[in-house]
């Protein structure tokens, strides 16, 4: 049997065949081909559009969002008291190592909205995943992760201590979906500020806060070929800032999940934090894995640069 050869592709050609009939049956597989290829396109970019979109959508529903006012939630010490804040923008690059889907390499930008009633915060989140998900990642080539929407609510007040509670919708945006959970989840949170008491010498100069946060998260919706989401996590924030200058945030990240028998893991974050001004603050942020593999919202290893802006 002898073969023939076009555009890459081999067709057996028998000793008795016609050869014009089979290079005409070759044309016709080739156009097929070009026709297939024309068609997914306009589909493919039709979704990166409508994501995009979205993107935009949310984010200037967010900045034009009228009669804002500070929220509860901590908006760092760098601001005077009486200045009215009207949000916060947030980009910071993640360097991670052997996390979990939602936790890769990535740029991340956060825009919050601070509002006055019983609703005091709207915030989307979108991250942006490199295509090479290690830890060096590739910073020029982002792609586009699941985007989280939070509504924050007003603190109350237990015993005197302010507790702040939101809900949280993430969305099966990411492109490609190897890069995001393909499922919507759903997420409520509750955190009470609890002040810590410091010796005379120190407390002129420092002020010391725990801030443990418990989150459930569950997925509601989506890619049925995709794996269920049932998780708790608690974040154990205790936060020293000095002369309202420097912080220092030591946070334990235990996670339970329920999708596998309660199965653990935990991450340990080190974060040190400046507030260049009223406006202006940055910070770094080093995190490692106490235990436990496998488990939503862990990884081996993380640096984080951050850069805060408030308006």
């Amino acid at each position: 049997m002898q073969t023939g050869e076009l555009t890459g592709f081999r067709f057996p050609l028998t000793q008795g065949g016609n050869t014009e009939d089979t290079r005409r049956g070759n044309e016709v597989f080739v156009a097929k081909e070009v026709t297939n290829a024309a068609q997914r396109e306009p589909l493919q970019m039709m979704r990166a559009a409508q994501t995009r979109a979205m993107y935009l959508l949310c984010t200037l529903l967010m900045l034009t969002m009228p009669g804002l006012s500070p929220a509860g939630e901590d908006k760092g010490e760098a601001t005077a008291a009486s200045e009215i804040l009207h949000g916060r923008l947030e980009l910071k690059r993640q360097a991670t190592n052997r996390g979990t889907t939602d936790e890769t390499t990535k740029t991340q930008l956060k825009i919050d909205a601070y509002l006055n009633g019983f609703v005091s915060l709207l915030r989307i989140e979108m991250p942006f995943p490199d295509d090479q998900t290690d830890f060096e990642g590739d910073p020029f080539r982002p792609r586009v992760g699941d985007i989280k929407i939070r509504t924050g609510f007003r603190p109350f007040q237990i015993d005197e201590t302010p507790v702040s509670t939101y809900i949280e919708i993430t969305f099966p945006t990411a492109d490609p979906e190897s890069l995001g959970s393909g499922k919507y989840q759903l997420t409520g949170g509750i955190q009470p500020t609890y002040g810590v008491p410091l010796p005379e010498l120190y407390s002129q100069s420092h002020k010391m806060t725990f801030s443990p946060l418990f989150k459930q998260v569950v997925s509601v919706a989506g890619d049925e070929d995709q794996k269920n989401i049932n998780y708790t996590q608690i974040e154990l924030a205790l936060r020293d800032t000095w002369r309202s200058l420097f912080w220092l945030k030591l946070t334990p990240k235990p996670v339970l999940d329920w999708e596998q028998d309660a199965r653990t893991g935990a991450v340990l974050e080190l974060e040190a934090g400046w507030i260049i001004n009223r406006r202006w603050s940055t910070w770094l942020m080093l995190g490692t894995r106490m235990w436990g593999g496998g488990v939503p919202s862990t990884y081996d290893h993380r640096v984080e640069l951050g850069l805060a802006f408030l308006f």
